[in-house]
């Protein structure tokens, strides 16, 4: 009976309108309201999230909390209201308090707040001049830590102030560095570190820096990674790596620490082959919980749970570890430890046993995905969002097994939608590998007609085509105009084992090109509806790389469109923001002839280009930075190819500002139909 209520909430939660008349467009899609992930009560009678309201003038976008009861018996209500929007949201232990990080009117910087529920204004708790992030409280929640990223040798707050002063007079405006990296995604990095400070929740208390007389802070690689309070409050376990300046030539490592609440030297708890990620105590002290990956020379490794005596920081056990599938995210309560998994294109939620490490089934289907989990002290009450590829995250309740829908922000748009219900087929591939896609029909489907095929290529390539709401490559918008979308999980994608994702290294794009092809040719074969003489292939980042592939490698495609896609292996290894995992991939350095940087590099088979290409790039994109787009450019240029280059000042590795991203569609939209109608 509760595997059907589970099922029948499925599929009542992706339930559409099949009455409904209008496609998905970006003027729809724009106006979604944006919920944020619930933080449910301790008591498990309320939850928080954030919603944003967007607009095309970002000056009219909003972000605001709101609370709702967890048995649905009470309509969500607004509990903020600020242009700047409220971070890193939490309950009070006795429920009668919400905390969050904004940036509000007379802050140069986030500050932490408290709103009492009682009534009254939001106080300010925290004036650090260089801010505050990633807030946690310890058990019986007299103390909070924190961090804030500040100068190597800044450990007062005054100390700070004064070298942010004097770095202000410096009139040369230069950058200089003697280790890598320089540059992370579209920023240039500084010196300054992220520390963790503590500081006691009452009247006149003052943040103390952590990391005074810790020696790691004196590493040219440190960087901090997650921490938290033991469960006495006394101290504080974290994770940390002195070696981020080395990663042009290996993967870094970061090891398990600890430190008193009131400072002092670092404690080694754990250090080995593993390199850790997350570190918590279980609520009894007993044991010590981590997440790492083995580091070692495999271009992709899962991230896997441990368990550790916390009375020795031994006896090293891995939890869950059948389990074989990627960790979204995951909370502790007693005896367990809650995750969201992804697994074949779902999120699911499964209970993981601290004692023994099984793993059991909490919520998931075959469509929809869950996530962001969120426990009360009562473990048959929790919070989650839910989605799909035709709904956006909402916030939902489970009260003693009972599902309720909180949120519901956007139930009365989607319900004039016409947006069909994805399909998913395998095909078992030329190489022996059962290869999951999604196919997507248009808006407006007529059995009787053919439609033309769009192939859609995911990027990582450690993604996939999860059944979850996309706002940069939206498949219903994109085909809207009346075409069939094809997404492939090629190998590398996550979520099939880690041997599948890790089968990718050397062989980057040859292998999942062909399977893409394959997997379209299969769904051709199955699907009459589909136009197979008319056919075009595109996508962002890794999937730009495979458009560049199906360049270089095929003439079948009537059009191409890659957006941030490199076309020179070789040039992106040198200017990315990150280059031993490009290393991994092909064998060596680039100036080791390996064999897949010989045979697997577009650029050197430019002869072979012939079909039309769009090609879009951020400007600030330090992922796959412009030169890539600007060479592909000069390319189809010498070779006189059609094709269309688009730069987008201002943006990243994506395409966020909406006017740029309603642009950018229509450009897309422009291109398929000069080469598809």
């Amino acid at each position: 009976m509760k595997k059907l209520l589970l099922l029948l909430s499925c599929f009542l939660a992706f339930s559409l309108s099949m009455n409904g008349q209008k496609p998905m467009t970006h003027e729809i899609m724009i106006k979604f309201k944006k919920i944020g992930a619930p933080k449910i009560s301790p008591d498990g009678r309320h939850l928080i999230y954030s919603r944003i309201e967007t607009s095309y003038n970002l000056e009219e976008q909003t972000s605001d909390l709101w609370i709702a009861s967890t048995d649905g018996s009470t309509e969500p209500r607004k509990l903020t209201n600020s242009k700047g929007g409220e971070d890193n949201y939490q309950w009070s232990a006795a429920s009668d308090k919400i905390y969050f990080i904004a940036k509000r009117d007379g802050d140069d910087v986030p500050q932490l707040y408290v709103l009492p529920l009682a009534g009254g204004e939001a106080q300010r708790l925290t004036t650090l001049s260089t801010g505050v992030s990633d807030v946690k409280f310890s058990s019986d929640g007299s103390r909070i830590i924190f961090s804030s990223r500040v100068f190597p040798t800044a450990f007062t707050d005054s100390t700070s102030k004064k070298l942010a002063d004097e770095k202000k007079k410096i009139k040369t405006k230069a950058r200089v560095y003697q280790s890598f990296p320089v540059r992370y995604w579209d920023a240039w990095l500084d010196e300054k570190q992220s520390h963790i400070f503590a500081m006691e929740l009452k009247a006149g208390a003052q943040p103390v820096n952590l990391m005074k007389d810790i020696s790691l802070v004196q590493s040219p690689g440190f960087r901090l990674g997650s921490y938290h309070f033991s469960p006495d409050g006394k101290s504080v376990v974290f994770t940390a790596t002195t070696e981020y300046n080395t990663t042009a030539y290996q993967s870094s490592k970061s090891n398990i620490y600890s430190v008193s609440i009131s400072g002092g030297k670092e404690t080694a708890l754990v250090s080995d082959e593993t390199d850790y990620s997350s570190v918590e105590y279980t609520e009894d002290g007993k044991y010590l919980i981590a997440t790492g990956s083995a580091n070692g020379n495999k271009l992709y490794y899962l991230n896997r749970v441990y368990r550790f005596d916390a009375s020795t920081n031994s006896a090293k056990k891995e939890l869950a570890a059948t389990l074989d599938r990627p960790i979204n995210d995951m909370e502790m309560a007693g005896s367990s430890i809650y995750a969201s998994i992804e697994d074949q294109g779902v999120d699911r939620i499964v209970e993981i046993s601290i004692s023994d490490g099984s793993v059991k089934p909490v919520l998931g289907a075959e469509t929809g995905s869950f996530s962001a989990l969120s426990l009360s002290t009562n473990p048959r009450v929790f919070a989650y969002q839910y989605q799909n590829m035709a709904t956006p995250p909402e916030v939902w309740a489970s009260v003693n097994g009972s599902l309720k829908a909180i949120s519901k922000a956007n139930d009365a748009v989607l319900a004039g939608l016409d947006l069909v219900k994805p399909e998913v087929i395998w095909t078992k591939s030329s190489r022996g590998k059962n290869i999951r896609s999604v196919v997507l029909k248009p808006t407006g489907f007529d059995s009787s007609k053919k439609y033309p095929l769009f192939v859609l290529m995911h990027g990582g390539p450690a993604s996939s085509f999860k059944d979850v709401f996309g706002y940069r490559w939206n498949p219903y918008i994109l085909g809207s105009a009346g075409y069939v979308i094809v997404m492939t999980d090629y190998t590398g994608s996550i979520g099939y084992g880690e041997k599948f994702a890790q089968d990718i290294q050397f062989d980057p794009f040859k292998g999942p090109g062909q399977e893409i092809q394959e997997a379209a040719a299969d769904a051709i074969k199955r699907f009459s509806y589909i136009d197979g003489s008319k056919q075009a292939a595109g996508g962002a980042s890794y999937g730009g790389h495979l458009a560049n592939w199906m360049q270089a490698s095929t003439a079948h495609y009537k059009c191409l469109i890659s957006h941030a896609g490199l076309v020179n292996s070789e040039a992106q290894w040198g200017t990315s923001d990150v280059i031993w995992g490009r290393e991994l991939m092909n064998g060596g350095a680039p100036w080791v002839p390996t064999k897949t940087w010989k045979e697997q590099n577009p650029m050197r088979f430019a002869a072979n280009f012939k079909t039309p290409m769009l090609l879009t790039v951020g400007e600030n994109d330090y992922r796959v930075p412009i030169n890539n787009t600007l060479e592909n450019w000069s390319i189809h240029q010498r070779l006189q190819i059609p094709s269309k280059l688009i730069v987008f000042p201002g943006e990243n590795h994506w395409i966020l500002n909406p006017d740029n991203s309603k642009f950018h569609y229509a450009e897309i939209q422009n291109w398929l139909a000069t080469y598809l109608k």
